[in-house]
């Protein structure tokens, strides 16, 4: 018996048009009788189970080849296919005989564009509906004409598997059965004009195949077994201005390498032990990751991102990742991620034109491109866009347990100018330049993680003057709990590239930063920027020859450790990696058989050490009250002395820093204090490679004036040192 059916709608169905696939397919009431509908291309029989013996053959429907339906006796509670045809026969539960997933509690929120873990429902979600185990997909393409779920399971066929739209939200969702973790999957889309679309990965997919391919892969994140509840309360103390904050900057994919198996990269199970104990071994606090959301090209860095929600699987699937963060928080470690919202690629599978319109990005290539990198830019302004990728900062803080957030390209958010001519931009309602819209979305961000995750920080990479960077919102700042202090980096290599009998020449360069040291919370960023694309590693930017190099660096670092702020250096950079920083292969780690390079590898140890366990090198990092000048202006011998200071009761720390190769074997210091003063460092030790020239272990203070302080005391200045004393 052949049912009728509307012919267009029967035909639409068939040619993948339809945009209300669940009017059509599924079980249905149809003038009293109950007759389900199925679109099973390449059957020549479908027959619908309704029990053990029940089987009830449906009729193809004329002029709409693969589709059948037909009448059933009685309406069944459920139900299951069976379809045959010359080659095969199979058994499946029809995805159209179940009701929404998502509720109206999320549908409300995802209409305002204010759901904040929008993850939690869109994407692909691993579970039971309706007692049939399956995967849930939901995504939002508020544009489009007909979006399905497309895959193996359906031979990549978007006619198999459209999507049912929720209303006014722009989110489409279908219920799989039988679907779970591993399957592959894309979306595809036919746009409002009827143009099918490039196959598009899920903008909320937590997982991704292997690049170069593109597809999303189904990922179960439910049930994660944490076991760092006590780190997770004390981290707060532990990431604020008040806290000693070293961190250690790393590329995942080129940190180490395994030679025995073609020179792959690490897991991140491999990491949670040689990377997480190696980082704890070399005293830093923190371990930067750049980015790991999934991303197609290797050389981005991953700083193109596609897949927002997935760490990349290049190192592993999520639940280990988890593992290397949990591993992390065991060696008291805090993991930071570089996060990416100020752009992202054009690839086709990507966000860019996602349902056919300009949806995550500005339609106008003047606020919408970014010249210098071929990216798109987040149209910010746009409250699901904003709500997007603020779920997305909470979503690596709430399901990896990651302990705060770097951002990338902060600069590039703020000016509507951005690297751009006159005439090649937008001005803001105002006139002006700044992107009011992304300072919205970056104050909003900051109040949200900051509010909703305790104990978490957030870094921006900033380069401009922009004013409250790492100042509260509700002062006027951005709400960053750090900056980078780019201005320090620029000034202070230019500083030391300079030969040693012309830096008097520049002695600004390296007293300039003090200045401002203290206008935002400020991280000494030494980082990958400063060691690729020609411009040298840390060691070959020193002057000199030899030894000297390795002396001018053992001072740049140590200066480095004694100048305020939290401090950041990339992996390479503390064992004097010779050569620039490659992505492609591992670090240079065959240099530590070398004593110079184990030196300066002692030396960042050392550094770490002591500022960790004193007070006054970090108490005050952020405060004008933990740094007073000695000397700052003796250009000519190129000396700096200063005085670190911590709480009342915090002993003070005199840094005395010579920038030239002469040594000064009676160069008089001035002193906060009376007594004998400890030598707690001194960069020109032998352990580090130097030569030994130093103090004997301390200075004693005399009641001389000297450097406006009551006390002083002569000292042996090694050549290109810092040296450091502590009241005893």
């Amino acid at each position: 018996m052949t049912i009728a059916l509307d012919p267009d709608s029967a035909k639409s169905i068939a040619e993948g048009r339809h945009g209300d696939p669940f009017s059509i397919l599924g079980l249905h009431d149809r003038g009293g009788t109950p007759t389900v509908t199925a679109f099973v291309p390449g059957a020549d029989v479908v027959e619908v189970l309704t029990g053990k013996a029940t089987a009830t053959a449906l009729a193809p429907v004329e002029g709409a080849d693969g589709l059948f339906s037909g009448p059933l006796k009685r309406k069944p509670a459920s139900y299951r296919l069976r379809a045959r045809n010359a080659d095969a026969e199979w058994e499946f539960d029809d995805p159209y005989r179940f009701g929404p997933v998502i509720g109206e509690q999320d549908e409300y929120f995802l209409g305002e564009g204010t759901h904040q873990r929008i993850w939690q429902v869109l994407g692909a979600h691993v579970m039971t509906h309706e007692k049939v185990a399956g995967t849930h997909f939901a995504v939002w393409a508020p544009n489009a004409q007909r979006v399905s779920v497309i895959g193996n399971f359906n031979v990549w066929d978007g006619r198999r598997n459209p999507m049912r739209r929720r209303g006014a939200t722009g989110v489409w969702e279908l219920f799989i059965p039988g679907l779970g973790d591993g399957d592959v999957y894309k979306y595809e889309i036919m746009a409002a004009d009827g143009t099918v679309l490039p196959a598009k990965a899920d903008p909320v997919g937590f997982g991704s195949e292997h690049p170069p391919a593109t597809g999303s892969v189904v990922r179960d994140i439910r049930g994660a077994k944490w076991a760092d509840k006590a780190w997770m309360k004390k981290r707060a103390k532990l990431q604020n201005v008040d806290a000693p904050i070293s961190i250690y900057e790393v590329h995942p994919g080129s940190w180490k390498r395994v030679a025995e198996d073609g020179g792959r990269s690490l897991s991140y199970i491999e990491m949670a032990t040689d990377l997480v104990d190696y980082a704890a071994d070399m005293g830093f606090t923190h371990i930067e990751l750049m980015p790991i959301s999934e991303h197609p090209f290797d050389g981005s860095w991953g700083y193109q991102p596609v897949g927002m929600f997935a760490p990349t699987i290049r190192y592993g699937t999520p639940d280990e990742f988890r593992q290397f963060v949990q591993a992390a928080h065991k060696k008291g470690l805090s993991i930071l991620l570089d996060w990416v919202p100020g752009h992202f690629p054009a690839d086709v599978h990507g966000l860019g034109q996602f349902d056919g319109t300009a949806l995550y990005e500005h339609a106008d290539p003047r606020e919408g491109f970014h010249q210098d990198w071929n990216t798109l830019i987040y149209n910010y302004g746009r409250t699901e866009v904003a709500n997007y990728l603020i779920s997305n900062a909470l979503y690596w803080l709430e399901e990896y347990h990651v302990d705060g957030l770097r951002v990338d390209a902060v600069a590039s958010m703020l000016y509507r100018d951005y690297s751009r001519k006159d005439g090649e931009w937008v001005p803001n309602k105002d006139g002006g330049r700044e992107n009011y819209e992304a300072i919205s979305l970056m104050q909003r961000a900051n109040t949200i993680t900051y509010g909703e995750v305790p104990g978490i920080m957030t870094a921006a990479e900033e380069s401009t003057a922009f004013p409250g960077v790492s100042r509260p919102v509700d002062a006027g700042g951005l709400g960053f709990g750090f900056k980078w202090n780019m201005g320090w980096m620029n000034d202070s290599l230019r500083y030391f590239e300079h030969d040693p009998i012309h830096r008097k020449h520049h002695h600004n360069e390296i007293t300039f930063s003090l200045h401002y040291a203290f206008s935002e919370n400020y991280i000494l960023p030494i980082s990958h920027d400063e060691v690729v694309h020609g411009k040298g590693s840390m060691i070959t930017k020193m002057p000199g020859q030899g030894d000297e190099k390795f002396a001018h660096l053992r001072s740049f670092y140590s200066y480095m450790w004694a100048h305020p702020g939290k401090k950041l250096l990339f992996m390479g950079c503390e064992f004097a990696q010779g050569g620039e920083w490659n992505h492609n292969s591992s670090l240079e780690w065959h240099l530590l058989d070398y004593p110079q390079h184990r030196g300066i590898q002692s030396l960042v140890r050392d550094l770490n050490k002591i500022y960790r366990e004193t007070p006054a090198l970090y108490v005050n990092d952020t405060r004008a009250e933990g740094f007073e000048w000695l000397e700052g202006g003796d250009a000519e011998n190129s000396v700096l002395a200063f005085v670190r200071k911590g709480g009342p009761k915090d002993k003070p720390v005199v840094v005395v820093c010579n920038f030239t190769p002469v040594e000064r074997s009676a160069f008089r210091v001035g002193l906060p204090g009376p007594g004998r003063w400890r030598e707690i460092f001194n960069s020109d030790s032998s352990v580090y490679g130097g030569g030994d020239r130093g103090n004997m272990g301390g200075i004693t203070a005399e009641e001389k004036d000297w450097m406006n302080q009551q006390y002083s005391a002569p000292l042996v200045l090694p050549p290109l040192s810092v040296v450091m004393f502590q009241a005893d």
